[in-house]
Parts: structure tokens; C-alpha cells; sequence
């Protein structure tokens, strides 16, 4: 099954609890704090593969979660951290968020995404020991890993892509010039996926060419495959356009292609400066003769020529070596596009929210980032886990933004999840 989008919702691990522990060996009364700290969280990792073709894989895997830290334990043994979550895509596939910004882009084999990090793990209660805080009872717990949800494309790696009108004999010529044997019927839209093959001009000289799915007018808005076709496009270095010169079902050869030039121009403006040749196909049927002879009148100097037969074979050959030529100058054009093997991509950081702190329903709820970590980390289970974290909120200036929004003593404060009651803390 071909799949070239998907919705994923990805998770980084949580990091480990930090532990609280203390020494404790014969003849030793006053050990100290031994207590470990917790293992990171595994990151979710996307790794470009070019023997992959389609991201099916993902389709059935809707949410992607890495694994969690170890905790800490007693005499001073850390957590050990999480693997990542690796997942292999094929190469060419995009990263964007839910609003469709572009935040990654796999087009080598090997090239890596960290699209999501996983979480610090907490400190153990011996990080916490000080000159007068000697046996401290408290430890912190892990941080939570980053989430988002992503959309993931895939533009398939053609050095050459077929465009044309249905049934102008894209699949027919495909399966002439290479072992590809896409579906071939004499009605529209046959081509329902793009279709790869590799064309052996001889021992050493080849390339990949696509057959993309038929399109209609008005594909850049979305009509007919469109969107699903025009994606594919993008990434190949050289255009054919294969234009039905026997004007089968009333068509016009010459308006064929100047719609077709419009729908790919429409969609990206950069195509019309993309390397292209003209594929006149059917010209084994007697009325292409006269419309190629008009075609050439009207459109010379558009794009090279080539009249041909996809069925008998004749002209195909003068077609493949204009495009392997075509080819090999973009790629000296571009000599350093393929130097991406081994490159890591981190997504860019989720927007921070800053702390703010509204009333409703007669609670103070305080909400941030910043505060919510710090709330989420922290151990409220005795005393001086309680003062640490007061003296934590205090740092963030959580106390002072209450009192400008009007609270008093014994009001109800909500931070993430947790409330809590407001008491002036001393020295405010």
C-alpha cells in the first residue's frame, strides 16, 4: 500500500525519579545522603531510508511514544537512560506541524530528525545536600518528555517526473523505457499512485523516472488528485511532458500543454524554470502527424521536442538521452545537494508560555511553563520538600504576580493540576 501522509502524535520518555536515600552501614551512625538520580527520557528519532517508499508503516503507528527513564535507587546508583524510539521513513519525507510549517526535511539516506526530546531525569536527594542542609528529605522528580503532533509527506526522489493529462500514455511509455509495469487501461486516471522505475541507458549511464498520476485542470486548488500528485513533483530535477499528439476524446495537443504549464506553474512557481522536454506521444495513429507540425509552429522555443511512439518504441530513445543530459547538468549545477548523509536534525523548541495568573470561579490559577515544570517535578510528600519548593516559586516571582492580581491568605491557588492554599511567606 502507498502512503505518502500521515498524522503522528510523538512523545518523548520521561526522565526517572531521583530517589531519597541515606547511608546506612555497620559502624557508621551518621551516613549520609546516598539517594541517585534518575535516567533521561529516550528521544523520538526519524531516520531517512532510501529503500523505503512509502510511510505505511506509520499509518497503523498513529502515536509514537519513546520509553521511560530508570528512577534512581540507594547508594548512589543513577538511573540509566532511556533508548531512543527509532523509526525509519523514506528519504524525502517532510516535517511539518499541524499548521503546515516546514520544520524538517529527510532527503538523504541516513539523515536523522529528533523530533521530539525526551525528559531530564530528577535528582537524587544527595544533589541536594548543602553545608547547612545536610540530610535532605526530599528528591525531584522526572521531567516530562516534549510532545506534538506532526504531519509527515513524502515527496518521492525522482531525477525525472512524467506529467500529462489522463490517458496521454505516461504509464505506457514508463513501462517501455524501464522494468516498471504500472496499470495500463484506456480510461482516466489508471495511475492512482506514482509509479518509480529506472531507466539503463547502458552499462553505466542511468536514472529514476516517476510516472505521476494524471492530472486536470485546476489540480493546484486541490481538484481532481491534486495535491497528492503536484507533492511529488517538487523533487524532480527534470520534467517530461507527455502531451497526447493524436488529440484522442477531442483533446488539443496545444492547449494541453499550455494548461499543464499553468496547473504546475500555479502550484510552484519555481517549475517553470525547471529543466523540461516535451514527449510528443502517439504518433503511430495517423492524426498526430498534422497536430505535432501545428504544435512545433506554435510552441517552438517552449521546450525540446521529441515526437514518439510509446507503443512501438520509435523516438524514445532521442527522448531518454535529452534527459539524462539534462540531468547530469543540474546535477553539476548542484554539487554539494547530496553531502547530507550523516546529518542530525533537532526540531526547533515548542513556543515557551510565559507565566500569567488569572481568576476563575474564585481560584487563582497560575499557568506557564516554567512553573508547571516546576510544580510537575517537584516532591511534596514531607516538609523540606514542600520548603524547596516554595523557595522555587518564590524564585519564579509566582508570589508576588499573585499579590498584584489581589489574593489574600487562605484563597485557593491552582498550578497545573495541583492546589493549593496561599499563606504570605515570611520576609514578603
Amino acid at each position: 500500500m502507498f502512503v505518502d501522509r500521515v498524522k503522528v502524535f510523538v512523545k518523548g520518555g520521561n526522565g526517572g525519579n531521583g530517589v531519597v536515600s541515606f547511608r546506612r552501614e555497620k559502624y557508621i551512625p551518621h551516613g549520609g545522603p546516598d539517594g541517585g538520580n534518575g535516567g533521561d527520557g529516550g528521544d523520538v528519532i526519524l531516520i531517512a531510508d532510501k529503500r523505503r517508499g512509502t510511510l505505511v508503516d506509520l499509518s497503523y503507528r498513529p502515536h509514537l511514544r519513546a520509553p521511560m527513564g530508570r528512577h534512581g535507587e540507594g547508594k548512589n546508583k543513577h538511573g540509566k537512560n532511556a533508548p531512543p524510539l527509532t523509526l525509519e521513513v523514506p528519504a524525502g519525507t517532510v516535517i511539518k506541524d499541524e499548521e503546515g510549517n516546514l520544520l524538517a526535511d529527510l532527503t538523504g539516506h541516513g539523515q536523522k530528525a529528533v523530533v521530539a526530546r525526551g525528559g531530564r531525569g530528577g535528582r537524587g536527594n544527595t544533589a541536594f545536600a548543602t553545608a547547612r542542609r545536610r540530610a535532605p528529605a526530599f528528591a525531584e522528580k522526572g521531567e516530562e518528555g516534549e510532545e506534538r503532533t506532526l504531519i509527515l509527506e513524502l515527496k518521492l526522489l525522482a531525477d525525472a517526473g512524467m506529467v500529462g493529462f489522463p490517458n496521454a500514455g505516461k504509464s505506457t511509455l514508463l513501462s517501455r523505457i524501464s522494468a516498471a509495469r504500472p496499470k495500463i487501461a484506456d480510461y482516466p486516471f489508471t495511475t492512482l499512485i506514482p509509479q518509480l522505475g529506472v531507466v539503463s541507458l547502458d552499462r553505466e549511464r542511468s536514472f529514476v523516472v516517476a510516472d505521476l498520476p494524471g492530472i486536470v485542470e485546476g489540480a493546484h486548488r486541490g481538484v481532481g488528485l491534486g495535491h497528492q500528485f503536484l507533492r511529488h513533483i517538487e523533487r524532480t530535477m527534470v520534467l517530461i511532458y507527455v502531451i497526447d499528439m493524436a488529440g484522442m476524446e477531442g483533446r488539443d495537443p496545444v492547449n494541453d500543454f499550455i494548461n499543464l504549464r499553468e496547473e504546475l506553474v500555479r502550484y510552484l512557481p519555481e517549475l517553470l524554470d525547471r529543466p523540461a522536454v516535451i514527449a510528443a506521444n502517439k504518433m503511430d495513429i495517423p492524426a498526430a502527424a498534422p497536430n505535432l507540425s501545428a504544435f512545433a509552429a506554435k510552441l517552438q522555443g517552449e521546450a525540446e521536442l521529441f515526437p514518439l511512439s510509446a507503443v512501438t518504441g520509435e523516438g524514445v530513445r532521442p527522448l531518454l538521452e535529452a534527459v539524462y543530459r539534462l540531468w547530469q547538468d543540474q546535477i553539476t549545477a548542484c554539487p554539494a545537494a547530496a553531502d547530507v548523509l550523516e546529518q542530525t536534525i533537532y526540531l526547533p523548541p515548542l513556543p515557551r508560555r510565559e507565566m500569567t495568573v488569572r481568576q476563575e470561579k474564585g481560584i487563582y490559577i497560575v499557568t506557564g511553563d516554567e512553573v508547571e515544570r516546576v510544580v510537575r517535578r517537584a516532591d511534596l510528600h514531607g516538609v523540606e520538600g514542600r520548603q524547596y519548593f516554595q523557595k522555587m516559586l518564590n524564585e519564579l516571582g509566582v508570589e508576588q504576580a499573585l499579590l498584584q492580581a489581589g489574593i489574600s491568605e487562605g484563597d485557593t491557588v491552582r498550578i497545573g493540576g495541583y492546589e493549593f492554599i496561599f499563606y504570605i511567606s515570611e520576609g514578603t
